[in-house]
């Protein structure tokens, strides 16, 4: 196949990151989108930059690309969830948002990563969403510029209840050097687009892509088979435009069974356009 894959570590969450790299690795995958956090390659360890010159000579040994994601639940605080982002109210939060950004793009630097990848968040209760979008432009403007510095692509992904919800929400912004992160299924979610149809419309824009299974309107990660996700239809629509860069398999609920999962995506992805399956090894 020319279209290349890469497995989350953010569903490997139960392995050691050396662990879940020979894991996807072995699977046959092209690539890791490495999900920065407090167990895999934490960006706020004494040693993070040693750890990630090691993990990037391993992957370079593995001939194994890479994408930072930056979704981690608590590494920025371990009381909330997610906090805090772009849009916090606080501008010290706002500012170790962007820290951190700007350490995930050093880390994608080190390790050659295709993108850094990255939401916009949630505004809190009482919070003026026109002030938060002022927020979010001052300090996306920051991060893209850092990135450009560092000849990183910094994507921002558009996720369901956040204030970047939509990929119309991503084209308003109009930033400059601001690539898509395009997870299709979150257009199951919204209802914005059909996923493939997305692909085409913003081809041109597209820096990273996430995919998973979905079911129409609800904001869970499933399987391949499970949702309601066309995936030969979005592959398809990968290949029609020539798409050369990682397509990230993202199961973060599937950790607990990661040996399982891991292979068993790539074996969908590999056998979901092929009439004849068994013909696939």
């Amino acid at each position: 196949m020319s279209l290349r894959f890469a497995y989350n570590t953010n569903g490997t969450a139960h392995h050691r990151l050396d662990d879940a790299i020979d894991l996807i690795a072995e699977a046959g995958y092209q690539g890791v989108a490495l999900t920065l956090d407090i167990h895999h390659l934490d960006p706020f360890a004494e040693a993070w930059l040693p750890e990630a010159q090691r993990v990037s000579s391993r992957l370079q040994r593995l001939g194994l690309g890479s994408v930072i994601e930056t979704g981690a639940r608590f590494l920025l605080d371990p009381k909330a969830k997610h906090e805090p982002t772009l849009v916090s109210g606080d501008a010290t939060g706002r500012a170790r948002r962007i820290g951190f950004l700007k350490r995930a793009i050093d880390i994608g630097a080190i390790l050659h990563s295709e993108a850094v990848s990255f939401w916009a968040g949630v505004p809190k209760p009482g919070i003026d969403h026109d002030e938060a979008r002022a927020w979010l432009r001052e300090g996306l403007t920051e991060v893209v510029a850092y990135a450009a510095e560092r000849n990183v692509v910094a994507c921002l992904e558009p996720e369901p209840g956040m204030l970047i919800e939509t990929l119309d929400d991503y084209a308003a912004l109009d930033i400059p050097g601001l690539r898509l992160a395009l997870d299709t299924g979150h257009c199951l979610v919204t209802g914005e687009r059909d996923p493939a149809v997305a692909v085409g419309e913003f081809a041109d824009r597209i820096g990273t892509v996430a995919l998973e299974d979905m079911a129409r309107g609800v904001h869970i990660h499933l399987p391949f088979g499970e949702g309601d996700m066309d995936v030969p239809a979005v592959l398809d629509a990968l290949d029609a435009i020539g798409f050369e860069k990682l397509i990230c398999v993202e199961l973060s609920r599937e950790s607990h069974r990661a040996d399982l999962m891991v292979p068993a995506s790539l074996r969908y992805l590999r056998d979901c356009r092929n009439p004849n399956p068994g013909a696939s090894a």
